[in-house]
C-alpha cells in the first residue's frame, strides 16, 4: 500500500513509519522541519515539505494514496498560556485540515491517533471506547484540544470519512521525552527522592504495541470505531516500584505532599526545570493529584488481535534499548 502519515518524527509515528517500510508499504510523511528528512529518507519514506496547516501540500501527497494515518500532535501537561494557540493550532485545527483533505481526497482507509485522555479524569472508573467526556472539568489544556480534536473526527466520519480512531494510553518506551519519560530518567539518575502524584492512574502501553495496534486498526479495524490501545492499568507509584524491582533500586520512601507543590506552583518556571516539572505546575496538579485516566483495551484485544505487553516485561524491554537492564536486578 501507499500510505500517507503525519507526525512520522515523533515517538509513536515514527515507529508506525519503521513498520510500515519494514513490511513494504510505500510512505509518504508530511515534513515540517528540514532537518528530519535524512531519518526518514534514510528508511525509505518519502518526505513531503508541508504542515499541518498546509493543505495544498497535504492534498497533493494524498494523490494516489490507499491509506493515511494522523498521528501528529503536541503532547506536553504544564504549558504556560502563551503556548496555548499553538497547541490548539496543532492538535485541534490541524486534525480538521488533515482529516477533511484526506475525506476530500476519498483515500478509503483512514486512522486517528486520538488518546485516552480525550475521556478526561474517568475519576478510578476504567472506561471503555463508550465513554463521552463531559464537556468541563478539563484536567489541561491537552487534554481539552485532544477532547475537540475527537470530537472532530467523529464528525468528520459522520460526514463520510472511512476512519477507525485509536485511543493510546500512557506510553512508555525507548526515547520517549515526555513527563513520563523524564520521571523515568530522573529515577534511574538517582535523581527522584520522592515520589509526586503516585495515584496518578494510567493504562501505561509500551510505544511499540501502541504502532502495533494502529496497524492493526488500520489493516482489520471497522470504520467509524474507536479502540483503547493500553497494556496494563495501573498508578505512579507501581510504575516507579515496578522500575525499583527490575533495577534493584530502591524506591522513593518518601512521597511530595501536593500541598507542597501547591505552595510553589507560582515559582513554577523558576523551580520547575531544577525539579523536572514544567514551569505551569497548576496545570500539572490538576492533571496529576488523584486523577485517573483509565480505560480498557478489551476491544482492541478481540477485534484487533492486539496483545500488548504488561507493565514490568515494557520496562525491561524499554531499558534493554536504551542498554541500562542490570544483568543482575
Amino acid at each position: 500500500m501507499r500510505i500517507f502519515i503525519t507526525g512520522a518524527t515523533g515517538f509513536i509515528g515514527g515507529e508506525v513509519a519503521r513498520r510500515l517500510r519494514g513490511r513494504g508499504d510505500d510512505v509518504r510523511a508530511l515534513v515540517r522541519n528540514p532537518a528530519s528528512v535524512a531519518a526518514l529518507t534514510a528508511i525509505g519514506c518519502e518526505p513531503v515539505a508541508g504542515d499541518l496547516h498546509d493543505t495544498a501540500a497535504i492534498r497533493s501527497a494524498l494523490d494516489g494514496c490507499d491509506a493515511a494515518i494522523h498521528c501528529a500532535a503536541v503532547y506536553e501537561v504544564g504549558i504556560p498560556q502563551s503556548a496555548h494557540q499553538a497547541m490548539y493550532d496543532a492538535n485541534v485545527t490541524g486534525t480538521e485540515n488533515v482529516l477533511r483533505a484526506v475525506l476530500d481526497a476519498r483515500v478509503p482507509n483512514v486512522a486517528y491517533i486520538s488518546t485516552v485522555a480525550a475521556f478526561g479524569n474517568t475519576r478510578g472508573e476504567v472506561v471503555d471506547e463508550t465513554y463521552v467526556h463531559p464537556g468541563a472539568g478539563y484536567t489541561s489544556y491537552y487534554e481539552q484540544t485532544k477532547h475537540l480534536a475527537h470530537d472532530i473526527a467523529r464528525r468528520i466520519i459522520g460526514e463520510g470519512l472511512p476512519c477507525v480512531i485509536v485511543q493510546p494510553g500512557g506510553v512508555y518506551g525507548p526515547g520517549d521525552h515526555s513527563q513520563l519519560g523524564n520521571v523515568m530518567d530522573m529515577f534511574l539518575r538517582g535523581r527522584l527522592p520522592v515520589m509526586a502524584f503516585p495515584g496518578l492512574g494510567l493504562n501505561f502501553v509500551h510505544r511499540d504495541d501502541v504502532a502495533d495496534g494502529i496497524i492493526r486498526a488500520l489493516d482489520n479495524g471497522r470504520a467509524g470505531e474507536a479502540y483503547v490501545l493500553g497494556g496494563q492499568v495501573a498508578t505512579m507509584r507501581d510504575f516507579i516500584v515496578t522500575l525499583a524491582e527490575i533495577t534493584g533500586k530502591k524506591a522513593p520512601g518518601l512521597t511530595m505532599p501536593t500541598s507542597v507543590l501547591r505552595m510553589i506552583a507560582p515559582l513554577g518556571p523558576i523551580v520547575g526545570r531544577a525539579m523536572g516539572l514544567p514551569p505551569n505546575m497548576g496545570e500539572l496538579i490538576s492533571s496529576s493529584d488523584g486523577v485517573t485516566f483509565w480505560a480498557r483495551d478489551d476491544k482492541a484485544r478481540s477485534e484487533l488481535g492486539y496483545a500488548p505487553r504488561g507493565l514490568e516485561q515494557g520496562l525491561r524491554d524499554t531499558l534493554a534499548a536504551a542498554g541500562k537492564l542490570p544483568a543482575r536486578p
